[in-house]
């Protein structure tokens, strides 16, 4: 089971993985904290959800770009967040390319320091 707490942590380090992504990657931008909260929320949805069923209409093209085109699908999902948050904006694609990739680097690195799993 999953502990409320480990659950409620790791949603604010995405969305300060969401903050990083808009201080990096020009073309990012978000209005606040809540707007962060809310855009890691849907990104976290979009993941759970969409992610999957993009993977597998995919699959071939996967499987011919050995799996880089994930980052794209990736990418995707971070665009969606964006159209569907107001505050949180993504100007084009290859700032979600990249701030796609730096909010999972950010998430990787913030779970792997401070999110221990029991």
């Amino acid at each position: 089971m999953t502990d409320p707490m480990n659950t409620l942590i790791r949603f604010i380090l995405n969305a300060l993985a969401v903050m990083a992504a808009a201080y990096i990657v020009p073309g990012i931008s978000v209005r606040n904290f809540w707007a962060a909260l809310i855009a890691a929320l849907v990104i976290g949805l979009a993941n759970a959800l969409v992610r999957p069923v993009l993977l597998l209409l995919t699959l071939p093209i996967t499987i011919v770009t050995l799996g880089l085109f994930t980052l794209v699908i990736n990418a995707l999902m971070f665009w969606l967040a964006a159209v569907l948050v107001s505050g949180f904006t993504v100007v084009g694609f290859w700032a979600a390319f990249w701030g796609a990739i730096v909010f999972w680097l950010v998430s990787w690195f913030t779970n792997a320091v401070f999110i221990k799993e029991s």
